[in-house]
């Protein structure tokens, strides 16, 4: 049974959807205004970063840290939003309940978005985080990768590029409802339309195309579900039934496991896409983090 924050929630979505034709550039200022009304979590330290890039930009970074330790520990985090919109800010709250829940750093990068910067700029931008790390002396066993819905699809890829370039690899991987498949091809992107209140096929088809600009959508790191799998390090996946990318998490832990890899997958009866970044409104949110979080302590 759904809990009566969950249910209001779902409602207010299915009553307030977003309208079709609305601008880009509108859609992420709003998200970026609502963002900065979350006040900051209390027990966590915020410091503004930049991050040299091989092509010649800065990216810009948060580094959120639990106030009572700073622990040598990372997460590298990459935030949903279609690889179009999102941003530090729109998931601060997010990740720093990522950072008190496991007990780390977490980095949450402001990687390159499409349209302005198509694949692969958004792979890239990971890459050199990831490598920052290791510049600084974080131990690749002290490293995790982390991202919710583009950003799971983002985390995978990373982990397939460093692995294809015998790079070190971090002790984990943390995918939360990812979009691992650009192409559109999983049955509960028609069969769970009705019940996902907060994704729907067009504006995936639409970010797709922006997103893909040349590649082809079956392109591995883009749509890391079309890789080679094996030899990555432990994975977990969570993903909610209600969810129009249901079988995109479905079918990733399908060829993970056929592939010989390591991979726990935590599936939430009822839960829309996107549910875990509620935390401060239900508590299917907040146990949500909190398996995150006991996973990751048993990896590091």
């Amino acid at each position: 049974m759904t809990s009566p924050q969950f249910d209001a929630i779902r409602r207010f979505l299915a009553a307030n959807p977003t309208p079709p034709g609305i601008p880009l550039a509108d859609i992420r200022a709003a998200a970026e205004m609502l963002a900065a009304q979350t006040p900051l979590l209390p027990g966590i330290y915020v410091e503004e970063l930049t991050i040299p890039a091989p092509a010649g930009h800065a990216i810009p970074a948060l580094l959120l840290a639990p106030e009572a330790g700073r622990d040598a520990r990372v997460m590298l985090y990459l935030h949903g939003g279609g690889y179009v919109q999102g941003s530090p800010l729109t998931h601060r709250d997010l990740a720093s309940r990522l950072a008190l829940g496991c007990g780390l750093r977490v980095l949450l990068i402001d990687y390159r978005l499409a349209p302005e910067h198509p694949f692969p700029a958004a792979v890239q931008d990971a890459a050199a985080a990831y490598r920052w790390l290791l510049a600084g002396g974080i131990a690749p066993r002290s490293l995790v990768v982390a991202g919710d819905s583009a950003g799971g699809g983002l985390s995978l890829a990373l982990l397939l590029a460093l692995r294809d370039a015998n790079e070190p690899l971090p002790a984990c991987g943390v995918l939360l409802s990812p979009w691992t498949d650009l192409a559109l091809t999983g049955a509960s992107l028609h069969a769970n339309g009705p019940a996902d209140v907060s994704l729907t096929l067009p504006q995936l088809t639409e970010y797709a195309a922006w997103y893909l600009g040349e590649a082809a959508a079956t392109t591995p790191l883009a749509s890391p579900l079309y890789a080679e799998l094996g030899g990555l390090p432990p994975l977990f996946l969570q993903v909610g039934t209600a969810e129009i990318l249901l079988d995109d998490a479905r079918r990733l832990e399908t060829a993970v496991r056929a592939a010989g890899g390591d991979i726990t997958c935590d599936e939430w009866p009822e839960m829309f896409h996107g549910w875990q970044g509620f935390a401060g409104l239900m508590p299917e949110a907040v146990e949500a983090l909190a398996r995150v979080g006991a996973f990751v302590h048993g990896q590091l």
